[in-house]
């Protein structure tokens, strides 16, 4: 026990005596257990933190922040391929955004307001507002090209077009979206969506879901 005592004493002094020559020739220690202080000005930085740039307030700008909200039910396509966003406008410092619904009653609708509230609240947008407008009425004509192709690869037939030969009847070829075939056989008007009928193809036997013409 005594022989221990004699040989910490000894580390002590010799640490002792190490820490004063190295003093002298400019070395300073400190306690391990103490922190580094940050000075009154210094900033902390997020080793993920992003710089987003400050969307410019333009309604061609807010149209294309918007049109990437996806149709609730048909999730493949946007609001602005569907038609449903019809304008944007800024009333001063007021942003107003106008859509119409697919049909009167559509559910959709109070979902896709909270969206464009929260994409326009998220981009520093606090002072909007959206309006919905029946008039004119939704037709499925508004939907565009690149929209229709996105719902054929989805497995969804995608409305025909009016032409002189249907412009009186209204009625529009329907095509299965797997083997584009004509050969149709209406199952029931209504799909998993109201805006949906189901018919089954009779050629490749399978069934799809086919946007309604309106």
């Amino acid at each position: 026990m005594v022989g221990n005592v004699k040989r910490l004493t000894f580390n002590i002094q010799l640490k002792s005596q190490k820490s004063k020559r190295l003093g002298s020739i400019g070395f300073s220690f400190v306690p391990c257990i103490s922190s580094i202080r940050q000075t009154p000005n210094a900033k902390r930085q997020t080793p993920n933190a992003k710089t987003q740039n400050p969307l410019v307030l333009s309604p061609e700008n807010i149209y294309s922040l918007l049109s990437v909200i996806p149709d609730p039910e048909i999730p493949v396509i946007n609001i602005a391929d569907l038609g449903i966003l019809r304008s944007v406008d800024i009333e001063g410092e007021k942003v107003i955004v106008k859509i119409t619904p697919t049909y009167s009653g559509c559910p959709a609708m109070r979902v896709i307001e909270d969206e464009i509230k929260k994409l326009l609240i998220d981009n520093g947008i606090e002072k909007a507002e959206v309006k919905t407008v029946y008039s004119p009425a939704w037709t499925t004509d508004w939907l565009n090209e690149e929209a229709k192709e996105k719902l054929r690869i989805y497995g969804i037939s995608p409305p025909g077009k009016l032409n002189a030969k249907n412009f009186i009847s209204g009625d529009r070829a329907i095509a299965c979206p797997l083997c584009k075939s004509e050969e149709v056989t209406l199952v029931s008007l209504f799909g998993s969506t109201a805006c949906k009928a189901i018919y089954k193809c009779n050629v490749c036997q399978e069934p799809f879901d086919q946007f309604k013409c309106h």
